[in-house]
C-alpha cells in the first residue's frame, strides 16, 4: 500500500468511498459535577450510520493506494497560531478495514504536522461512532473535550462531539 498526497486523478475514488459504520454500542454522556462520563450503552438494533456525500474535502488529502486503487484517505489542516494539526476525515474502504490502513494514514499525516510544526494532533467525532473512538484511543489518542450542541441543527441533532489529541 503506497501512501501519497493524493492527485487530482484520485478525488473521485475519494469521494466516493463508503464511510458508514454500524455500532451496537453507543457511548451516553452523563453530566456530573465538574465534569462529564461517558458510560457505553448496548443498542439492538444496531446503529448505522450512513454520511451524506460531501464533495469539499479542504485541507490536504493523503491516500492509500493500491496500484490505481484508492483504499482509503485522510484530510487534514494545519491550524499555525496553536501548532495544531487537524485531523478532518479518515476513511477507509469498507472491504479494507481492520487492516492497518486507517492507522498507516493517521501516522503519516502526525509526521506531516511534526515537519510543519504542529505540536498536537487533534480531532472530533459523534458519541455514536464507537468505533471511531476506539480507533482514536488505539492511536494514542485521548479525549480533550465534548460539546453537547455541536451537531444541533444538523441530522446528527442530539449526538454528542468528542474532541481527541495526542502529542506529536
Amino acid at each position: 500500500m503506497e501512501l501519497r498526497t493524493a492527485k487530482a486523478a484520485d478525488y473521485d475514488q475519494v469521494t466516493a468511498l463508503d464511510d458508514s459504520f454500524t455500532t451496537d454500542t453507543v457511548l451516553h454522556v452523563v453530566a456530573a459535577p465538574g465534569g462529564f462520563t461517558l458510560r457505553p450503552e448496548p443498542v439492538d438494533p444496531p446503529v448505522r450510520k450512513v454520511f451524506p456525500p460531501d464533495d469539499d474535502l479542504g485541507g490536504t488529502v493523503f491516500v492509500a493506494a493500491d496500484g490505481p486503487r484508492v483504499r482509503g484517505f485522510v484530510t487534514v489542516g494545519l491550524a499555525s497560531w496553536h501548532r495544531r494539526l487537524v485531523i478532518q476525515q479518515v476513511t477507509v474502504a469498507r472491504g479494507y478495514r481492520g487492516r492497518g490502513i486507517g492507522r498507516a494514514l493517521v501516522e503519516h499525516a502526525c509526521a506531516h504536522g511534526r515537519v510543519h510544526g504542529a505540536l498536537t494532533a487533534w480531532l472530533e467525532t459523534s458519541s455514536v461512532n464507537v468505533p471511531a473512538v476506539r480507533a482514536c484511543e488505539r492511536l494514542g489518542f485521548a479525549l480533550c473535550g465534548l460539546d453537547t450542541t455541536f451537531y444541533r441543527g444538523t441530522p446528527a441533532d442530539g449526538e454528542v462531539a468528542l474532541f481527541f489529541a495526542r502529542d506529536l
